[in-house]
């Protein structure tokens, strides 16, 4: 009957060390909400940590990940001037074309075709000039009336914590479920080691 004890031994660990590990996942999350028991002050760590995890996130995006003069050295690339001079070229041409004709009239008598080209070379050429400056200027106003720390502290201290939990199970089921299995595991070694040690022990 001693084998049935140690099977039992065994089992208990293996369901102990996997109930420990199903109980720690879950409290990432639970409980949501403060529960006193004998005195202590019970919250799932996301939970009471909410606004300290805000913060710290807020100062990594604002800071480290999303700089504004990251931003401002992409926006002020004379690439993405280039990237869009079809575009310009093609607004500038129906301005001369259309819109100053529309507006005065009498000019279409005064403007042939090279006068028209040679205006949209030479607002193209302006505004390679004052595209950067434009654009560096409105990236100082930008970072003045902007906090993205501010941002990204005030939307992850409100974001539901059901929502991310939601978001973490479908993303990390699969290692969630590997640590419980890892866990139980251990349970298992640990029973199996104390049978042994028992019976060692005789």
């Amino acid at each position: 009957m001693n084998w049935i004890g140690n099977i039992i031994t065994i089992l208990l660990s293996t369901f102990t060390g996997w109930v420990t590990t199903w109980i720690a996942i879950k409290m990432l999350f639970h409980p949501r909400r403060p529960i006193k028991i004998l005195g202590l002050t019970i919250q799932g760590i996301f939970p009471k940590n909410q606004r300290l995890i805000a913060e710290k996130l807020g100062q990594v995006v604002g800071k480290e990940l999303l700089s504004f003069e990251e931003i401002e050295q992409k926006v002020t690339n004379p690439e993405n001037l280039q990237k869009l001079r079809p575009d310009i070229e093609h607004h500038i041409d129906h301005f001369l074309r259309v819109k100053l004709l529309e507006v005065f009239p009498m000019l279409s008598m005064l403007i042939g075709e090279k006068t028209i080209l040679q205006l949209k070379d030479a607002f193209l050429l302006e505004l390679e000039t004052l595209f950067p400056v434009l654009m560096k200027s409105y990236m100082i106003k930008l970072e003045e009336d902007l906090d993205l720390e501010k941002i990204v502290t005030e939307k992850v201290a409100a974001f539901s914590f059901e929502k991310l939990e939601d978001i973490l199970n479908q993303i990390t089921k699969k290692e969630f479920k590997f640590l419980e299995f890892i866990g139980g595991f251990f349970g298992l070694l640990i029973g199996i080691i104390q049978v042994v040690v028992a019976l060692l022990m005789k």
